[in-house]
């Protein structure tokens, strides 16, 4: 009988346990799906050339990290990026997709990572901070080091002709750095501020969905 008992309770302990991973992979699925949808909503911004576009696709990201954790948050970022590489193809070969899933890392894992210790407002605020000025100072030397090289090569640009874009839309851009900081550096702080004020303001109802108690 005791044998029986406990042999009902590991099926039952390994039902959860299975129930759980296929509830959490829904879940990341789901994200995924919505942060490519996102993807194609795309807005200009007026301090930076054409080619740098704001979209809100790591706002699911975000709330997946926060609801599920840091590694889910990854997760969904690298499904984003290979499904909009699948969908839409790349002009770098693969290296500004990849750096683009190395800033978006750069924001959301640490902002989870300090909201799971502690998940309260104040430490998702916190989080969510420290994610924006990691972004900004990562975006900042991926773009001077690597995506901006890697546009350049794909289109048989100097990088020269990339800071004329710059200039063009801000006569105070004369250089590669004077583009970092006065484009790029602005362009992911803006995102992150936006996507931050957004996460704060709509990421209870939403983890209740995500926790099935709505």
């Amino acid at each position: 009988m005791n044998q029986t008992a406990e042999r009902t309770q590991v099926l039952q302990k390994k039902s959860r346990v299975n129930y759980k991973s296929t509830k959490v992979m829904v879940q990341i699925a789901m994200l995924s799906a919505v942060a490519i949808v996102l993807m194609l909503f795309e807005f200009p911004l007026p301090f930076a050339p054409s080619f740098y576009k704001l979209d809100f696709s790591e706002l699911p990201v975000v709330i997946g990290a926060f609801a599920i954790g840091p590694a889910a948050g990854v997760m969904i970022e690298a499904i984003k990026i290979l499904l909009n590489f699948l969908v839409n193809g790349s002009t770098t070969a693969g290296v500004g997709e990849f750096a683009n899933f190395l800033i978006g890392c750069a924001f959301v894992f640490p902002a989870a990572l300090i909201y799971s210790r502690h998940k309260s407002k104040k430490n998702a605020a916190v989080g969510l901070a420290v994610g924006t000025v990691l972004m900004t100072v990562v975006g900042c030397f991926l773009n001077a080091y690597v995506l901006l090289p890697a546009y350049a090569a794909a289109f048989h640009w100097e990088i020269s002709a990339l800071i004329a874009l710059g200039s063009a839309v801000n006569p105070a851009i004369q250089s590669l750095w004077g583009f970092i900081l006065l484009a790029v550096a602005p362009f992911n702080l803006l995102k992150g501020i936006l996507v931050s004020v957004i996460t704060m303001l709509i990421y209870k109802k939403i983890s209740l969905i995500l926790k099935g108690n709505m």
